[in-house]
């Protein structure tokens, strides 16, 4: 006679009821009846829906990239943190611009005045990524660039200054983030209107599948939208409509979808809980296979991965005792590679306050070399294939996700909810809940709302403002301007004005541009003359 044992509820076990950030209720057991109608022995890494990851050995074969984010003040300082973290063991670049960069301005618009030579690269003319990328073989280094309304621009400069060295650009590999409608969502540093503002995304797309087919001209980031208050269903939701956006675009143009959708990647963010987190990604992974092979027609396998660069955010870490990060940190590398991560770029202690040290940056980087070398991470693909409880929440996840994405077609679909400021609202509306939940202590935060002490507060290392770096940069700016060829600098800058007017892609004009030198600045301007500027949604 066979005992029929019945799985027993929270209530049944008198305790508490457990919810996750993502609002799904966790069971205290999990049994075989949770996951057996989702056939998880059939499924294998490397195989369509890709659930277990998307290739068969992962990191058996190969682990993860390594690529720490770092920019500073001048081309010549972050080449010279790049030179450092490749000595370290980094495989791979992830670089950080200055704010008047990302928003389209020179070294010498008054508007940037104090925030050259703060945080991050500033960028003038290519004669900046010539001095940043001086040394570094970009045929073994890979080379992220975080950067999104000017990133047409910076896509370009990096393409002229690899050809300029001798690079074939159809082998270039590299990605730059270039996810302007997050923008407008979780970090503000837009310039042009949203409709405008996807278009050159669309470009960049287009273009890349014409001549750099190894290129990932775009990186959609659910990190940003995830730091900006969105819970992680959210943030893989927007995400995955964020693409849906630029993949309809490019479609539009006649580009195969099989053309460019194994170029697309994305940036995804990592605090909260463990299961929770590498539950979002497998379902999320096999969310983005289905959708790209059943409503897209995909044909080749690789168009439905989901690649992705994931290793911390910095809205998880604390300015109060803040060694507790490396801790933090540490699980969150864990939560990445057990998630199936391609690349990794592990957020430092001291982010909470500042730009990150080389000596932070450097617990970084041998946190992930230990968790690769030393705690068998990398011996067997997704360990956690089969656990009752990550199968039935990445089942979840898959369903939750699907749901959030049809909320957001309700709203016209993510542009116009752009647009409309309805999912800024919504966002803003969380972030805000979240902060009263972490004051309150109904979101428990160690070191903050518990187990906290009074203590004297310690020195800590601020990365200094770097007046005499700002300097040299507008001094070089003048002396480049001064010694081109202004004649073809303005032929450039006029082709790019009458291809914006009849609306043709900017790739090619933006790239012959810069290979004269003309600037950031001065190619934002010609464009602003054209397409105008994004005015925010005001709610009252």
């Amino acid at each position: 006679m066979n005992d029929v044992k019945t799985k027993k509820t929270a209530e049944d076990l008198m305790v508490k009821r457990v919810f996750l950030e993502s609002g799904i209720e966790v069971d205290p057991i999990y049994t075989s009846e949770d996951v057996e109608y989702l056939g998880i022995d059939r499924e294998m890494p490397g195989e369509y829906p890709f659930t277990r990851g998307i290739h068969p050995a992962m990191y058996r074969k190969r682990p993860f990239t390594i690529r720490q984010y770092a920019g500073f003040a001048s081309p010549e300082e972050t080449n010279e943190r790049f030179h450092f973290l490749i000595r370290n063991g980094q495989s791979g670049l992830n670089v950080a611009f200055d704010l008047p960069t990302q928003c389209g301005l020179d070294s010498d618009d008054p508007r940037a005045l104090g925030e050259v030579g703060r945080v991050g690269m500033a960028v003038d003319t290519l004669d900046d990524f010539e001095i940043a990328f001086k040394g570094i073989d970009l045929d073994k280094i890979t080379v992220s660039l975080t950067i999104n309304g000017s990133a047409i621009i910076a896509i370009a400069m990096y393409i002229a200054m690899a050809e300029k060295a001798g690079y074939d650009i159809s082998k270039l590999r590299g990605t730059a983030q270039n996810d302007i409608l997050k923008e407008f969502i979780g970090r503000g540093t837009w310039i042009f209107p949203v409709d405008k503002s996807v278009k050159l995304v669309v470009d960049t797309i287009e273009y890349c599948a014409k001549h750099l087919p190894k290129y990932s001209p775009v990186s959609v980031c659910g990190y940003h939208i995830r730091e900006s208050g969105a819970n992680p269903i959210q943030e893989m939701a927007y995400a995955f409509c964020i693409a849906k956006a630029y993949t309809d675009g490019a479609l539009s143009r006649g580009i195969d979808i099989d053309d460019f959708a194994s170029r697309l990647s994305y940036n995804f963010d990592i605090y909260g809980n463990l299961f929770e987190q590498i539950a979002k990604f497998r379902g999320g992974r096999r969310l983005w296979a289905k959708i790209i092979k059943e409503e897209y027609g995909a044909r080749n396998d690789k168009s439905c991965w989901l690649r992705m660069i994931a290793g911390g955010g910095g809205g998880g870490l604390t300015k109060e005792q803040p060694e507790n990060n490396i801790i933090r940190s540490a699980y969150y590398a864990l939560i990445s590679a057990l998630s199936g991560t391609q690349t990794m770029a592990l957020c430092s202690y001291d982010e909470a306050y500042t730009i990150p040290t080389e000596k932070s940056a450097e617990i970084s980087l041998r946190t992930m070399q230990i968790m690769i070398h030393e705690m068998g991470i990398c011996d067997t693909v997704d360990p956690l294939g089969g656990s009752y409880y990550v199968e039935a929440l990445t089942d979840r996840f898959e369903e939750e996700i699907k749901k959030e994405m049809k909320t957001v077609d309700r709203w016209g679909g993510i542009v116009n909810a752009v647009v409309t400021g309805k999912i800024q609202e919504s966002v803003s509306k969380q972030a805000y809940e979240r902060e009263m939940g972490i004051q309150t202590g109904k979101v428990p935060k160690v070191g903050v709302n518990m187990f906290t002490r009074k203590e004297d507060p310690k020195p800590v290392d601020f990365h200094p403002y770097n007046q005499e770096a700002a300097g040299n940069q507008v001094e070089k700016l003048k002396r480049i301007k001064s010694t081109r060829n202004n004649n073809k600098v303005q032929e450039y800058l006029a082709a790019i004005k009458e291809d914006a007017e009849a609306d043709r892609n900017l790739m090619p004009p933006i790239i012959a541009a810069v290979k004269e030198y003309a600037t950031v600045g001065e190619i934002v301007q010609v464009m602003k003359d054209v397409y105008g500027e994004f005015e925010e949604p005001i709610f009252f």
